[in-house]
Order: C-alpha cells, then sequence, then structure tokens
C-alpha cells in the first residue's frame, strides 16, 4: 500500500462560478506544482471539460478522474466520481436531461466554457448549470451506480448546499460510503452529532473555483496502486 495526495473536488472555467483562469491546462499543471498525485474535475451538473483535463493529466502525470458535482432535487451537492470518461459522460447525459433549464446570464453568473486539451473554447453551455436537477438525494448513489460511478455527499459542513444543512442528518439509506468535509478539523464534532460517520470514508478537498483556492498536497488516500479503479473501490469500500 502506498500513500497518494488527492483532490477530489476542483472546477473549471465551465462551472459558472469557475474563474476563468481554471483551464483544464492551468487547474491540471497547478495540481501538479502543488504535489497532488490524483484530482478528480467536478463541474456543476456537467462533465464536458473532463476529456480535455484528463488528456492534460495523462500528458503531465497528474492522475485524473472524471466527475460532476451533482446539485440533487433538494438544492443539496453531492460529489460523483467514474472510473471513464464514457461513463461519465453518458450520466452527464443523463444529468443534463434532468435538470432545470435557465438561461445562463453570463454577467452574473460568469460563461460556462467547455475547453480542448489546448485551452482552446470548443463549445459553451446555454442553461446555467447550478439550479437543482430533478435526482433526489435519496437516489443518487444508485443512479451513479448505474453508471459504474459512486457518489457521496459534498461539504457536509457546510451552512448550505449541503446535506447537514438540508436535511440534518445523513440517512444510511442513501447507501453513501464516503463524505466530504471542507474544514477537517470540524469532523471530532460532527461525529458526536452524527455518528454515522465514523461508519463512513472521510475526505477533505478544496471545492476550489480559483487557482489560488487550490490546495498544497497534505491529505492522502492509502491504495494498492493508482488508478482511477482504486481511487473508486477504495471510496466505495
Amino acid at each position: 500500500m502506498k500513500k497518494y495526495y488527492y483532490d477530489l473536488h476542483l472546477h473549471s472555467c465551465l462551472s459558472p462560478c469557475g474563474d476563468m483562469d481554471m483551464t483544464p491546462n492551468n487547474l491540471v499543471n497547478m495540481a501538479k506544482l502543488l504535489g497532488l498525485d490524483v484530482i478528480a474535475l467536478t463541474d456543476h451538473n456537467t462533465s464536458l471539460n473532463c476529456e480535455a483535463a484528463m488528456k492534460v493529466g495523462d500528458a503531465v502525470g497528474v492522475l485524473v478522474i472524471p466527475g460532476m458535482e451533482l446539485t440533487t432535487a433538494e438544492d443539496i451537492h453531492a460529489v460523483c466520481l467514474f472510473p471513464t470518461l464514457e461513463k461519465a459522460l453518458a450520466f452527464s447525459d443523463y444529468v443534463d436531461q434532468n435538470r432545470i433549464r435557465i438561461k445562463n446570464k453570463p454577467h452574473i453568473y460568469g460563461d460556462q466554457v467547455i475547453m480542448d486539451e489546448d485551452d482552446r473554447k470548443i463549445g459553451e453551455i446555454e442553461h446555467l448549470l447550478i439550479p437543482g436537477t430533478f435526482i433526489g438525494i435519496g437516489d443518487a448513489y444508485a443512479k451513479a451506480k448505474e453508471f459504474d460511478g459512486i457518489c457521496y455527499p459534498a461539504h457536509i459542513d457546510r451552512d448550505s448546499l449541503s446535506i447537514l444543512s438540508v436535511l440534518g442528518e445523513i440517512d444510511p439509506a442513501c447507501g453513501f460510503r464516503t463524505a466530504e468535509l471542507a474544514d477537517i478539523t470540524k469532523l471530532d464534532m460532527l461525529k458526536e452529532q452524527h455518528p454515522i460517520l465514523n461508519t463512513l470514508h472521510i475526505v477533505t478537498c478544496s471545492d476550489a473555483h480559483y487557482l489560488e483556492n487550490m490546495r498544497d498536497a497534505a491529505n492522502t488516500l492509502e491504495l494498492p496502486e493508482l488508478t482511477r479503479e482504486a481511487v473508486l473501490a477504495y471510496l466505495d469500500s
């Protein structure tokens, strides 16, 4: 077993709240500079910049896991990760067919830019990506599994858009095997309030929307090998 530095919650310029400097090249190369071994690209309700980020990752030696930050029907954020680009894009298509459509206002929310591996703009998403979908939090894990992926609640320690702020608890029936904290120093307090956390893997990630918010390598996963399948298997065990 070996320890690998991770950040499994990052946004690109495709997320409306993501800075335009968060291009596939910039964010992956910043991860390399920070000493990260594995990252996940998790834009809001889409995986359409994952292909470019994965190609850059292959070139510079950073493992990029394709994913998204799903907004559920209850306005809860959940991280969804997939073993292959094909599975991530199939799930992205499913989410696109099951989300609220409001035309984006770039002057308010920002652009939603799709790029290739050379950071050239190849498209733009017209409808705003941040509103909720029609997928409930109770169905999110099972739906991701249909696409060979995993799903777990994001930044559960935050006062909004988290499973604890919205529902007050994590129902074991949801099936989650992992939970994410924004601030790991809150873990002991939350474990006292929510004993289910003692049964889950805990990760802490940056949720960075700007390059300067990406974190130095500090948090590790202990894995037999560094592959997408190994990361997902650990988080789903």
